[in-house]
């Protein structure tokens, strides 16, 4: 009875670990190597908040970085990521509040007056590994 229960669990741990993906995230136009780029993928109710649980964090450099982010599950969420020049790990503002860092969202979003919707920014995650990229603007 015991081995059984024990192999029950692993199996359905085992299932849960291969429900969750990999999102590969490359963040292009790094200006320079100050700092990190850091990325986080949200669901609709996180998007543009400090705290999405799944995050990932590489040394800056210029040009393209990739960040990989594991233990995605299945479902629609929005890429956003911030070149942290200055290592102190929170996207700096100005007085007005408007972003001193470089940042940029999933599928090129467009930042107008404001950060871009999260539907511009979506994408699908399956069980499968998902690559998406997009660019800093400065």
């Amino acid at each position: 009875m015991h081995r059984a229960l024990t192999a029950g669990l692993v199996l359905l741990l085992g299932l849960r670990t291969a429900a969750a993906a990999t999102v590969l995230v490359t963040v292009s136009e790094v200006r320079n190597d100050h700092g990190q780029v850091l990325v986080a993928v949200c669901t609709r109710a996180e998007f543009l908040q400090p705290h999405c649980p799944w995050r990932g964090r590489v040394p800056a450099r210029p040009g393209s970085v990739v960040v990989r982010i594991e233990g995605v599950p299945p479902g629609t969420y929005a890429a956003q990521a911030f070149h942290d020049e200055d290592g102190n790990g929170v996207l700096d503002r100005n007085f007005l509040g408007i972003p001193e860092e470089a940042m940029g969202f999933s599928n090129d979003a467009p930042m107008r007056m404001g950060p871009p919707r999260f539907d511009a920014a979506a994408f699908a995650v399956g069980q499968a590994d998902v690559s998406v990229g997009f660019r800093l603007r400065y």
